[in-house]
């Protein structure tokens, strides 16, 4: 079920609220555990007991490791517990991808291709993977102490808000808020504020962007103008920024409608002035997770400049593994981790010497050459992309219409607003926790006119999955 579709706006969201809203305070989290389970089962019912099972092995396993007074024994239950949660990760998402290029080594050694069944991927593996391994990790470290009810965890890792595309929660930010919270009516108000205004980035912003990307990647890039080429990467650019961050919006905005302090997922991430800015700003979540859980278990910066760029690049190399089962996402994850070891060289030094602007469009530059490989299929297809990038030369074009150039401004302004004078303000107003009555009247149309505008659209096209929804 995705956020901005008819089903989930008009139907499962009315039902929920009001069904929540009812629920005496003691028994909210039983509601919100059940329509978590009805949302995941609505998209994928083949999967969803199994990802019951493996939070309720892993609840078990958490406890007894917090439990026991024996390292060895802590090690081992740790090992345990995130061995289980890799292994359905690696099973489900990268199965497919080890047997495609098992046969393709075979068939260069002229050997026959071994048979497979191809295996289906959960939804939104990827983030559960992580929160779960985080949870464990939390409470090894003694960084939190482990759930005290089993609804309680399943529904750290079910609640369907951040259940699929994040953002990724570590569980000593939500734990005493899945004990107790409390949701007054500005709560509601201004999360139900954010979860619009994330919708109108979706609906308005990147799925009309999102037409003419995915026209631009389907045509022959051997053919594709130079200018087409261009218009089409920054319209997937602009497009993945609008989606995600949409998204990330909306999820927040729900779980502040119920009490719950989501981190923050985007900060403007084209504004930024070096790729390692950029990764500061972007999907945030996930960058602390590398940071946190893989980059200095990796031994960070403790032994060595060498073996410092080496865990920067590895940690990269691996997000961009975990974002697909593809060698494009790989060389995605290279790529970026080439920069942020450039970065440290000399690469930011030299920005910072040649001033906002000249820093601001050389990373929006580099940042929308990785999303080349992030958005093709192949690395044969990214070379023919490149090529039709930077060949100057005339082709295959793709008609825009009127509506797709004024939304393409509106991306650009809004993607680099916070550069000019007044537009953090005004952005930190419109994202604020509390509206003056003035101003909540003002959010109040503002909000009205975009959900009747994204309904007229939904209208017209239902199906709009999330990008991030494939991870």
């Amino acid at each position: 079920m995705v956020f901005s579709s008819n089903i989930f706006l008009f139907f499962f969201l009315p039902i929920f609220l009001i069904a929540y809203f009812v629920t005496p305070q003691k028994f909210r989290n039983y509601t919100l555990l059940l329509f978590s389970l009805i949302f995941y089962a609505y998209g994928a019912p083949d999967f969803v007991f199994l990802l019951v099972g493996e939070c309720i092995i892993n609840y078990f396993i958490v406890r007894g490791m917090a439990k026991t007074e024996k390292t060895s024994t802590k090690k081992w239950l740790c090992a345990l517990s995130v061995i289980m949660a890799l292994g359905l990760l690696l099973y489900f998402k990268y199965a497919n991808f080890f047997m495609e290029n098992l046969n393709a080594i075979l068939g260069w050694m002229h050997h026959e291709p071994v048979s497979w069944m191809k295996v289906a991927l959960p939804i939104g593996i990827s983030f559960f993977t992580f929160q779960s391994i985080t949870y464990t990790l939390d409470v090894y470290r003694g960084t939190t102490p482990p759930s005290q009810k089993l609804t309680d965890y399943v529904l750290y890792i079910m609640m369907f808000p951040q259940l699929i595309a994040g953002p990724i929660v570590n569980y000593n930010s939500v734990a005493a808020q899945l004990v107790e919270r409390t949701s007054t009516m500005e709560d509601r108000v201004v999360g139900f504020y954010r979860f619009i205004i994330g919708l109108g980035k979706k609906v308005l912003i990147a799925n009309t962007l999102a037409a003419y990307a995915d026209q631009v990647f389907a045509m022959n890039y051997a053919d594709l103008a130079t200018s087409t080429a261009w218009i089409g990467i920054l319209s997937y650019t602009f497009q993945i920024y609008f989606d995600f961050s949409g998204y990330s919006d909306m999820a927040i905005g729900l779980g502040k409608m119920m009490g719950f302090k989501f981190p923050e997922n985007f900060n403007d991430p084209y504004t930024s002035r070096s790729v390692t800015e950029f990764w500061k700003r972007w999907h945030m979540t996930l960058g602390n997770f590398i940071m946190n859980y893989l980059y200095i278990p990796l031994g960070g910066n403790r032994k060595g400049k060498g073996r410092m760029y080496l865990n920067l690049w590895l940690c990269f190399l691996l997000s961009g593994l975990w974002h697909g089962a593809s060698w494009t996402f790989v060389l995605w994850g290279a790529f970026h981790g080439l920069f942020i070891c450039a970065d440290k060289l000399f690469l930011k030094d030299l920005l910072k010497k040649a001033g906002k602007w000249p820093a601001v469009i050389l990373t929006f530059f580099v940042v929308n050459m990785g999303w080349v490989l992030f958005r093709v299929d192949t690395a044969a297809d990214a070379g023919g992309f490149y090529q039709a990038l930077f060949a100057f030369k005339g082709g295959l074009t793709q008609p825009a219409d009127l509506l797709f150039w004024f939304t393409f401004g509106l991306a650009v302004v809004f993607s680099f607003l916070t550069l000019f004078k007044g537009g953090q303000r005004l952005q930190d107003t419109i994202f604020a926790d509390h509206y003056s009555k003035g101003l909540s009247w003002t959010m109040f149309a503002i909000c009205l006119v975009l959900l009747i505008l994204s309904a007229g659209s939904l209208c017209v096209s239902d199906f709009n999955p999330f990008i991030y929804f494939r991870f």
